[in-house]
């Protein structure tokens, strides 16, 4: 585990997290908060595809995405929810995303390629619960 941290922090020193943050604030430059801020979760989301450690995913881009929403005019306090929400939900895409995940697949219980597909199917289901009805629920909450 040390050694995934370690790696997302290079990723970070070696100047890649803060390359990737520029070019998705740059891609997002003018658009409307609501648009970059769902833009922003999704890229999030699916760049744990690119991570081997859930950890190593959080240290290397929670905080670069958070200063780019808030950067396009999002509210801080909902941008750090909704990230801290999808890096959990982000688990159930890969055979290697979690804890549990590489011993359910190296015992043979599920086949890569179904994990991959159910993943994204299960992804896809959490945006629109969690981004689409939640978004209703914290604009009840006040959140923005």
């Amino acid at each position: 585990m040390g050694a995934l941290v370690g790696l997302a922090d290079y990723l970070s020193k070696l100047g890649f997290i803060p390359w990737f943050a520029k070019t998705i604030a740059g891609s997002i430059a003018g658009i409307p908060w609501l648009q970059a801020f769902l833009i922003l979760t999704i890229v999030y989301l699916y760049a744990h595809y690119a991570f081997a450690s859930l950890t190593a995913h959080i240290t290397a881009m929670y905080q670069a995405f958070i200063a780019v929403a808030a950067a396009a005019g999002a509210p801080p306090y909902l941008v750090a929810l909704a990230l801290a929400f999808m890096s959990n939900l982000c688990m159930s895409l890969t055979h290697y995303a979690a804890g549990p995940s590489p011993i359910y697949f190296g015992a043979g219980y599920v086949e890569q390629s179904t994990w991959w597909r159910l993943g994204f199917m299960v992804s896809v289901m959490n945006l629109i619960i969690w981004v689409g009805l939640g978004s209703m629920w914290w604009k009840v909450l006040g959140l923005w």
